[in-house]
């Protein structure tokens, strides 16, 4: 159901390093050319030799190309600008790294590089040679630069792409990136290479490709009744409105909700369809589906109770969603007939889905799903309604238990699963806090063999964690829902993955706004999005990074 996807990259990778390239000429025109200093390590750190000339292969200057890029070589090493995974910023530049070397940048205070790689990354990134001043920092390897990252936010670092791990944030390069789903196709595409530092060994034998690694994309609860379907239908927007969502910017905020609490003002600031690009251009995309759509439906402006025309469900299959989780409390709204009937319409849609079946035992089993060559198992548990739990001849959720999770996840494994996804619908509405009951589930299912926990439910984007090296996303908020009940639930966080076969290597936070009740839009992660990252953040006092 999953494959490689090539072709033209979207509007927004176009319009973003469009941006990047007038910044650039334009900074770099500013700057003039003389040599700018580069500082000497700081305390603790080893020492920049006075020439970093008789680092480079023979003592000689490596050869390079207009602007000071390294020429590739063969074996050629990939370097990655790093910051903290903390911070909000997408991309750098070399006219960036001259302004940080200069003391001139709003963002970095110092340019943090290894001690065995150091003259071969300065000389890529333009740095002159010449050592002075403070702002440059020499870590010993690349564990004590990814560590110095999470305590420093205010550096910027620089990794050989095997050495980037989850714990950083990888940056793009002048508007290309070797992460993600707008990532470059090849390496060969990579501008930012040096070649193996004289006397080693390149830092890996199997060095990280961006043509073989996979991205996983998850987004949160998806209910096509109510508001959405007002757009959809009424308004005759269509199925596709609600995944067509481009940028956005909050401008303001208004009083108030029905419930007393401030709503955030946004408008849209172009890039149509770039939700859906991050959505179809992903090898695996995930989602909760919160509305049963049986056959006969009833249209619901308001109240608790969801059930969708199965036609919108078109949408969601345009979007490029892979597989939905019915494990939630509303997919018994219309009955055992409704989980039936929505069973059947997400297939003939061809909508992978798991956590609610027609039994229980295939509520239990993992949807296994090919990514990048990788079987994938996902499974969808449910914690809020045990009146929807199935039985053995009866429709129904899989009910989470940390017994359960450990023979399911065990039962993926046995059925070929080399990695494991756990759904979970589960925590207490409108909080970004996590409960002990989540946390001890969470863990459960970490100890018996999950790679990654996604959550949903509470309305709010929630925390994270990281537990024995795996990430739980708590909640990530409604994704295309109506629930205009205050800021946060009109914001949320969308999850992209980066793995290179089973080993997770980039994870991100993209922020949105649903805008009209029915449309998420992205925010910039360093301007408007910063409310729910901060959100986030603020509900993960466990993060280690």
């Amino acid at each position: 159901m999953s494959f490689r996807r090539t072709g033209p990259r979207p509007s927004l990778l176009a319009f973003l390093g469009f941006v990047a390239a007038i910044a650039f000429i334009f900074l770099a025109s500013s700057l003039g050319g003389p040599d700018l200093p580069v500082a000497s390590a700081t305390a603790g750190y080893p020492t920049l030799p006075a020439d970093l000339r008789s680092l480079l292969p023979g003592g000689a200057e490596a050869s390079t190309e207009p602007g000071g890029q390294a020429t590739p070589a063969i074996g050629a090493i990939a370097i990655v600008p790093v910051t903290s995974f903390r911070n909000p910023w997408a991309s750098t530049s070399a006219a960036e790294v001259a302004n940080v070397v200069a003391g001139r940048s709003s963002r970095y205070a110092a340019v943090e590089v290894t001690q065995d790689e150091a003259a071969l990354v300065l000389q890529a990134i333009a740095v002159p040679t010449s050592a002075a001043g403070s702002r440059v920092i020499v870590a010993s390897d690349a564990a004590t630069l990814r560590a110095d990252l999470a305590a420093h936010p205010d550096r910027l670092g620089f990794l050989a792409s095997s050495d980037v791990d989850p714990s950083v944030r990888a940056l793009g390069w002048d508007g290309l990136t070797l992460f993600g789903v707008q990532r470059v196709a090849t390496l060969d595409g990579w501008p930012l290479t040096i070649a193996p530092p004289p006397g080693t060994v390149p830092a890996t034998a199997t060095p990280y490709d961006p043509a073989t690694a996979w991205t996983l994309v998850a987004v949160g609860d998806i209910n096509l009744d109510g508001g959405v379907a007002y757009h959809v239908k009424q308004l005759h927007l269509g199925v596709n409105f609600p995944f067509d969502g481009g940028t956005a910017t909050i401008t303001g905020r208004t009083c108030c909700s029905a419930v007393g609490l401030p709503l955030p003002i946004a408008r849209r600031t172009g890039n149509g369809g770039a939700v859906r690009d991050l959505l179809s251009l992903s090898d695996l995309s995930l989602a909760d589906f919160e509305s049963p759509a049986p056959n006969r439906f009833t249209y619901h402006p308001a109240g608790l109770t969801f059930t969708a025309d199965p036609a919108l469900i078109e949408g969601l299959s345009n979007a490029g969603i892979d597989w939905v989780s019915l494990a939630n409390n509303h997919i018994g709204d219309a009955g055992g007939q409704g989980i039936l009937d929505t069973l059947q319409n997400l297939d003939t849609w061809g909508i992978a889905h798991g956590g609610a079946e027609a039994s229980l035992d295939a509520a239990r089993s993992a949807t296994l799903l090919d990514a990048g060559g990788i079987t994938v198992g996902i499974l969808g548990y449910d914690t809020i309604r045990p009146a929807s739990a199935a039985g053995p001849d009866r429709p129904g959720t899989n009910e989470m238990s940390a017994t359960r999770v450990q023979e399911d996840v065990a039962a993926a494994r046995a059925a070929g699963a080399q990695l494991v996804v756990v759904f979970a619908h589960w925590g207490t509405e409108y909080t970004a806090q996590t409960t002990a009951r989540q946390r001890a589930l969470a863990h459960a299912a970490i100890d018996a063999g999950a790679d990654i926990v996604i959550g949903s439910h509470t309305h709010w984007a929630g925390g994270v964690e990281i537990y024995r090296g795996k990430p739980i996303l708590y909640s990530l908020g409604d994704f295309v829902f109506d629930v205009q009940r205050s800021e946060q639930t009109e914001e949320g966080i969308i999850v992209e993955a980066t793995y290179e076969g089973t080993t997770l290597v980039q994870l991100q936070l993209v922020p949105y706004v649903v805008l009209d009740g029915s449309q998420p839009n992205l925010l910039d992660p360093a301007g408007r999005g910063k409310v729910v990252l901060r959100q986030v953040f603020g509900a993960s006092p466990d993060l280690p990074w």
